[in-house]
């Protein structure tokens, strides 16, 4: 990507033209479809901040004075190069008609209005308050603990139910402009926010790319993940199309985000081909009666869920209670999911951005259907928490399982990316010995104590043998 030059005895700024992503033909910002929307409208619709148009209408959402402000404070930072926004109304005003085909349903009065900027401006503007939010994060984020806090009147960063509004708003699939317009303005302008080399020599330190800036914004919806794996995705990651889709490519498998030669559709199975995945798997309850444990992992997507089982060491399963005996158990490795209260919002999104756009690769609704077929009850919850699997902060486990058996409710999917481990899982449950195995573990070998009381009860039943045997003079030694 070439990078901007400046004149530095001229204020222009001559920006060289990047490449600019490609854009597919059919829109990519929808209205979430009604028959979802009615479920829980809360969780498709703003609550402090609109962008984009579908919401720019609403009364309680005009925060014009903070964005106008942001937009000031924007514009303080390239004082010395006061055309780069003129430069950069005129590219939106150039690309009006292709980020307004970006909408899925756009109200007839934005489509036809070509007399005036005002689709223009709120781009600007929404644009612009985006980058300086950002900006602002990644600024407080490197401060060091003896240097003064900046920003410490900023109520979008002091006050915490306004943080986490913000954050939580701009990843509404309603409330999104298009990626590629963000990349523009930060491409254009990212020699102007480093600056000149100071006396040490260094340079305000801000990413490559936009891309790093909002992985950053963005890192508490996918926590479990360490500073060197969010570098990697930002290295790799593929063309996204806003904020939803960039969250959903974090939820990815790693095989998907890590490999461009791997085809997303080819790991799904139809549920035309095997009639059994439409079966759901057992209980979190059950399976682990069943001999079935649920293992946490760290460092990997949500999305990584594993079935791990030895072919032949399996069979022994009642064993593994002993030490070192992992080899013996049936493991469902689950990396570990953060429940809060936004993740139901984020869930409910990326399933409508699947939906409307994702049809044929419904990742995240898999997903979801697989954690829905788990939990039917408060215990199947208190099981998994018990390993780690879920971590919630919830009123109760309760609660947790209503939410997670709401969020598939008129969803609807024609292939599984689960569809093996589904499989396997049943073959596992319908199987004997191997239930059998695990039943026996989980009545006399699931605690310490149960394990003693066990041992003890074989004791005294084969004392009780040897004496009855030595009493009818069968066995006399």
């Amino acid at each position: 990507m070439a990078s901007p030059k400046t004149n530095k005895n001229n204020s222009e700024v001559i920006i060289n033209v990047v490449p600019e992503l490609i854009v597919d033909d059919q829109p990519w910002i929808y209205k979430v479809p009604d028959h979802l929307r009615k479920l829980k409208e809360e969780a498709y619709t703003p609550k402090y901040i609109s962008i984009g148009p579908f919401h720019s209408n609403n009364p309680e959402l005009k925060k014009t004075g903070k964005k106008l402000k942001y937009f000031s404070e924007f514009s303080k930072r390239l004082n010395s190069h006061p055309l780069a926004m003129d430069k950069f109304k005129a590219y939106l005003k150039e690309n009006e008609q292709t980020i307004k085909d970006s909408y899925f349903e756009l109200d007839e009065h934005y489509k036809c209005e070509k007399d005036n900027d005002f689709f223009v401006d709120m781009i600007l503007y929404d644009s612009v308050f985006i980058m300086e939010l950002f900006l602002r994060n990644s600024e407080r984020n490197s401060v060091k603990k003896d240097e003064p806090e900046k920003y410490k009147d900023d109520i979008m960063f002091t006050i915490s139910w306004i943080c986490k509004a913000i954050r939580r708003d701009l990843l509404l699939l309603e409330n999104q402009i298009p990626l590629f317009v963000l990349e523009k303005l930060y491409n254009s302008v990212l020699h102007l926010l480093r600056g000149d080399d100071d006396d040490d020599g260094d340079k305000k330190k801000f990413p490559e790319t936009f891309i790093g800036l909002a992985f950053y914004y963005f890192e508490f919806f996918y926590r479990q993940k360490k500073d060197s794996d969010i570098t990697h995705m930002t290295k790799n990651y593929k063309t996204r199309k806003h904020f939803t889709d960039l969250i959903r490519y974090t939820y990815l498998p790693e095989i998907i985000q890590n490999s461009s030669s791997v085809d997303p559709k080819s790991c799904f199975t139809s549920y035309r081909k095997i009639k059994q995945h439409h079966i759901p798997t057992r209980t979190a309850k059950k399976l682990n009666e069943a001999g079935i444990s649920f293992v946490k992992v760290q460092g990997k997507s949500y999305l990584d869920i594993k079935f791990q089982k030895t072919p032949i060491l399996s069979l022994f399963l009642c064993l593994g209670f002993l030490p070192f005996t992992k080899y013996l158990k049936v493991r469902l490795e689950f990396p570990q999911l953060h429940v809060n209260q936004t993740t139901e919002c984020v869930l409910r999104n990326l399933i409508a951005l699947e939906q409307c756009h994702y049809s044929d690769q419904p990742f995240v609704c898999n997903y979801v259907s697989l954690i829905d077929s788990l939990i039917h009850t408060g215990e199947d919850v208190e099981l998994l928490v018990d390993n780690e699997v879920i971590v919630h902060d919830l009123g109760s486990h309760k609660e947790l399982a209503r939410l997670v058996n709401s969020l598939c409710t008129n969803v609807e999917v024609s292939s599984n990316y689960y569809g093996k481990i589904i499989k396997k899982l049943n073959r596992h449950y319908d199987n004997g010995w191997m239930s059998n195995m695990g039943r026996l573990k989980s009545v006399y070998f699931r605690d310490p104590w149960r394990i003693s009381s066990t041992v003890v009860g074989v004791v005294v039943f084969l004392f009780a043998i040897f004496n009855f045997l030595k009493l009818i003079r069968v066995f006399n030694p």
